[in-house]
């Protein structure tokens, strides 16, 4: 009978090894595809309405959907400016379109979640362990460090999405909230934008280079998320 299972610790590695090679592969296929549709929509709404669909694009990824600004803005570099005159100016005008449409999609964003996310979670929010004694530190913490949290998030892949909306449940100052969305948006939009001028036909780099940096923010979101849960259950716990 032991010779049945002799092989089974290689077995066991093998398999392990396997799917440390095929998993990441898989990923990987799955996101180049997704990107390339998003990639061919982006083309369609440049080719359509030039400049307008840099302003509706990222409105829309600020609004909470995620359509990579990594990809928006460097394409834009290369599509509507590369091969353009005054390249410095367009450069710097591609930035206050991407900071505009960022902020539009972060005002409607932070009004949902001031004005839906709110009630929901006040009245609702027990049940996910967030309690009205959580809600009021978010509104302090906000309050002091918002600023400062808005700015810095604009500046990061995957948080700059959806940042807007706990903004506006902890009810932060709308017009420093706006102020702050602006000037992070101009600064993350024009630096990708001169980035996909530069690289012209090879503007993909860029994004090439951020996307490992999606998985490592979001495991860093899902930890703070477990701890948050435990912190929480353990107090339930005591009381």
């Amino acid at each position: 009978m032991a010779g049945h299972w002799d092989g089974l610790p290689e077995c066991s590695l093998l398999v392990r090894h396997r799917l440390k090679v095929v998993l990441p592969a898989c990923y990987n296929y799955v996101m180049l595809a997704i990107e390339q549709v998003i990639l061919d929509f982006i083309r369609n709404t440049y080719e359509l309405i030039g400049w307008p669909g840099v302003v509706a694009l990222m409105a829309l990824e600020s609004a909470c959907i995620p359509v990579p600004s990594e990809i928006i803005m460097p394409f834009a570099g290369w599509m509507l400016i590369e091969s353009g005159p005054l390249a410095a100016a367009f450069i710097l005008l591609a930035g206050v379109y991407g900071a505009l449409g960022n902020t539009i999609g972060s005002a409607i964003a932070y009004v949902v979640g001031m004005w839906g996310g709110r009630p929901l979670l006040e009245k609702y929010g027990k049940y996910i362990l967030i309690y009205r004694h959580d809600l009021e530190v978010a509104d302090r913490w906000f309050a002091r460090r918002g600023g400062w949290a808005i700015f810095i998030s604009r500046l990061l892949p995957a948080v700059r999405t959806f940042i807007s909306l706990p903004a506006g449940i902890a009810r932060m100052n709308f017009i420093r909230f706006l102020v702050y969305t602006f000037i992070g948006s101009f600064i993350w939009s024009t630096g990708l934008t001169y980035g996909g001028y530069l690289l012209g036909v090879h503007w993909e780099q860029i994004r090439n280079v951020m996307r490992p940096f999606d998985p490592f923010i979001l495991a860093v979101v899902l930890v703070l998320l477990v701890i948050y849960i435990c912190r929480h259950v353990r107090k339930a716990q005591k009381s």
